[in-house]
C-alpha cells in the first residue's frame, strides 16, 4: 500500500523530466507517516530503463513509446546539515587546541598545569591554527553555498574523529613543556608566518569568489570560476583549485613555523585527499565546458 500510495501521489504532479520524478519522489516520501517504514528521511533515487539509468534531463514524453522505467530508492540513514556537520568539524579543534595551550591539568605533568611556553613561537602558532578555524566557521555561517543538504551521520562522526584527533595530536607536541623552537629561529617562524597569512587570505578570496560566481548565475546556472580583480583569485589562470592549494600552503607554512612532525603529517595527509578532490572537479569542468582553459592544472600550478 506504501508505494501505491507514493506512486500515485508522484503521478498526479505529473513530472516532465527525471529531475521532477525524483524531487517529487522524495517530497512525498517524506509526506508519508514515519510509522509506515522503516527507511530514514535521507533518501536518494535513480531511474533505469531497460538497464540504463536515465538522464536527470531527460523529458519524460520524449522517451520512446512502450518505455518502461524503473525507479530504485536508497536509504542513507540519519542525515545532518552541511552546516551542522561543518560546524561541528571545525568548532572541536579550535577549543581542543587551546585546552593545550593553556596546558589544561592532566594533559602534562601536576606541575605544568595552566604555566605557559617561554617561546614566541608557541603563541603564534596558538594563534594561527585559532584564526584558521575561526575564518573557516565564519565561511560556513555567511560564505558558503552548499550544493548538497545533508551528510550521513556515520561520516560527520568519522571526519570528527579526524580532525579532533589530528588537531590534539599535533597541539600535544606544539605546546608540550619540553618542545624546541624551529632550527633557524625567528627568521623561519617569521618568513612562514607570511606565507600562512597570505595562503589564509587566498584561500577565503577564493571561497568568496566561488560563493558570488554561484549567487550570480543562479543554483541551474553553470559556470566555471575566473579570476577577478582580487589579485588571490589569479591563480585560476593556473588551478581549478586554488582553494585546495592556499589550504596546502597555509598547513605547510604551519609545518615549517613548528617545525613539527604531526603537522607535517597531517598535511602531507590533507594533500593527498585535496588533490583527489580537486583532480574530480578539473575532470568534471574539462567534460562539461567545451572552452576550459587547457593550462590550468587541478591545485599545483604546471604540475599537478
Amino acid at each position: 500500500m506504501l508505494w501505491h500510495d507514493l506512486k500515485r501521489a508522484v503521478h498526479t504532479r505529473h513530472p516532465k523530466n527525471i529531475v521532477d520524478l525524483k524531487q517529487y519522489c522524495k517530497e512525498e516520501w517524506s509526506k508519508m507517516p514515519p510509522d509506515l517504514f522503516l527507511f530514514s528521511q535521507g533518501l536518494v533515487s535513480n531511474v533505469f530503463s531497460e538497464g540504463k539509468s536515465l538522464r536527470d534531463d531527460d523529458v519524460l514524453q520524449n522517451l520512446p513509446v512502450g518505455t518502461t522505467a524503473t525507479i530504485y530508492f536508497k536509504d542513507l540513514g540519519p542525515q545532518v546539515g552541511w552546516t551542522m556537520v561543518f560546524l561541528a568539524e571545525y568548532i572541536g579543534p579550535l577549543f581542543i587546541y587551546l585546552l593545550f595551550y593553556f596546558r589544561a591539568p592532566y594533559i602534562y605533568s601536576h606541575q605544568d598545569a595552566f604555566t605557559s611556553s617561554p617561546y614566541s613561537v608557541v603563541t603564534l602558532a596558538c594563534a594561527c591554527h585559532t584564526c584558521h578555524y575561526i575564518k573557516r566557521l565564519i565561511e560556513t555561517i555567511f560564505v558558503h553555498r552548499f550544493s548538497h543538504g545533508t551528510m550521513p551521520l556515520r561520516t560527520i562522526v568519522r571526519n570528527c574523529v579526524y580532525y579532533w584527533a589530528f588537531s590534539a595530536w599535533l597541539a600535544f607536541y606544539i605546546n608540550h613543556p619540553l618542545y624546541t623552537p624551529p632550527s633557524y629561529g625567528d627568521m623561519q617562524v617569521n618568513y612562514a608566518l607570511a606565507i600562512f597569512v597570505l595562503c589564509e587570505l587566498g584561500n577565503f578570496s577564493i571561497h568568496v569568489a566561488l560563493n558570488n560566481l554561484k549567487a550570480e548565475g543562479g543554483p541551474k546556472c553553470r559556470k566555471f570560476p575566473h579570476p577577478t580583480k582580487n589579485p588571490f583569485t589569479w591563480l585560476f589562470f593556473f588551478v581549478s583549485c586554488p582553494n585546495y592549494t592556499y589550504e596546502v600552503g597555509a598547513w605547510a607554512s604551519f609545518s615549517v613555523m613548528t617545525q613539527c612532525l604531526p603537522v607535517a603529517l597531517f598535511t602531507f595527509l590533507a594533500f593527498i585527499q585535496m588533490t583527489i578532490w580537486a583532480k574530480g572537479k578539473h575532470k568534471t569542468y574539462s567534460r562539461e565546458f567545451k572552452d576550459y582553459p587547457h593550462l590550468r592544472m587541478p591545485i599545483i600550478p604546471l604540475l599537478l
